[in-house]
């Protein structure tokens, strides 16, 4: 199973509904959001594709409460408190926001650990256990939206980015 890997999306609608295109394209079955959505409305591009939603809140993630009505409103989005540990195709995978507030040891209890808040770039493994950050979906930062996709099966991750001019800053 492939699952498709957001974070630190920060708003950027267009970014989101490409990199969402890009994900499904490459036969995601699921989307992960490691947290910075920030408005409840940023939810949408997520939505387009049909394919189940799981994420957890962010530090920029003002209206909460806001974010889970929308997610309540459409099928299969489920947002959670970070850091959530979910099963999926059959392997645990850690979802949290900031890395450096998760205790070692849980990350080392987890075959798969999906983090943002750097909006850095990163696959790398320690020990048994797989770290990405996908970089940020927004592109804000460091001018390039990226996102990736996890092959559950092998472990594979594909980075994805929007290059062309009109995503740069």
């Amino acid at each position: 199973m492939k699952v498709g890997v957001l974070a630190d999306t920060h708003d950027r609608l267009p970014a989101m509904s490409a990199l969402v295109a890009l994900m499904a394209e490459r036969g995601a079955g699921m989307l992960l959001h490691a947290g910075d959505f920030c408005a409840p409305f940023a939810l949408a591009p997520l939505l387009e594709p049909h394919l189940p939603v799981a994420g957890v809140f962010g530090r920029n993630d003002g209206d909460r409460q806001g974010l889970l009505g929308k997610a309540a409103a459409g099928i299969g989005v489920e947002l959670f408190e970070s850091p959530h540990t979910f099963e999926v195709g059959g392997r645990h995978i850690l979802l949290v926001h900031d890395i450096g507030e998760v205790q070692s040891r849980s990350l080392e209890s987890h075959p798969v650990v999906i983090h943002g808040c750097s909006h850095q770039r990163e696959s790398r493994t320690r020990g048994e256990t797989l770290l990405i950050n996908p970089g940020e979906g927004c592109g804000w930062v460091y001018g390039t939206p990226s996102a990736a996709v996890l092959d559950l099966d092998t472990n594979q991750v594909e980075f994805l980015t929007l290059d062309g001019p009109e995503w740069r800053f």
